[in-house]
């Protein structure tokens, strides 16, 4: 349940208040979706008069850029690999990024939401908010890649594209029905089986490289 702070405490402890609101507009979002997305609503959320987010985010594209950089930093630390983790080969970089989506797309449904209305309900909205995903996705494959060479004649762009596209739809079947073309996706097993066959697409989509085996994920 929100907190609902008054006007005066509102003054008193800005940080508090701007995550009060920042919490009643994801809320929202999760919930009633873009169609009720308005700072009229977040406000009755919140608890707070709508004034304060036009003081404290400049208006709704504020309070959404906001968002973007929190769920970009929900992303980053959803995907995070224990310190230390070294990757041989560009092939290994991307079988674990691919293995962290899975876990990531399974944590957040408000992630999972945002990933289906970018398709089936685009808007300026749905786009500023993809867009701080993808730049979360691009930090996370530089900051690990460091001087890993992306493999020679392979189509990297379009290979990693179908990949990832193949684990946010069967995230978003798993939400939507608990399956995909008649494979349960609802339990730790049922997803355990998927993440072997992300492994061995990834294999086969970079067998020009092959991956050492001590150097991938379990």
């Amino acid at each position: 349940m929100a907190i609902k702070p008054t006007e005066t405490a509102a003054t008193r402890n800005r940080s508090h208040t701007e995550q009060v609101i920042l919490d009643a507009a994801k809320a929202v979002l999760a919930e009633e979706g873009f169609s009720k997305f308005g700072v009229n609503a977040i406000a009755r959320r919140a608890g707070c008069d709508k004034q304060l987010i036009y003081r404290y985010y400049g208006g709704i594209d504020g309070l959404v850029d906001a968002i973007g950089l929190d769920l970009a930093d929900l992303f980053q630390e959803l995907l995070a690999q224990p310190e230390g983790t070294r990757f041989e080969t560009y092939p290994a970089l991307i079988e674990q990024l691919l293995l962290s989506l899975v876990s990531a797309f399974r944590a957040s449904d408000l992630l999972l939401r945002i990933a289906a209305w970018e398709v089936f309900d685009p808007s300026p909205v749905t786009a500023r908010l993809a867009a701080a995903r993808a730049r979360a996705l691009g930090q996370w494959v530089e900051t690990r890649r460091g001087n890993l060479a992306s493999p020679v004649g392979i189509d990297v762009g379009a290979t990693n594209a179908a990949l990832i596209a193949a684990v946010q739809h069967l995230a978003l079947s798993a939400k939507a029905v608990g399956g995909f073309a008649g494979v349960a996706l609802e339990t730790d097993a049922d997803w355990e089986r998927i993440r072997a066959v992300l492994r061995t697409l990834v294999r086969a989509s970079y067998a020009a490289a092959p991956i050492p085996q001590d150097c991938t994920a379990p």
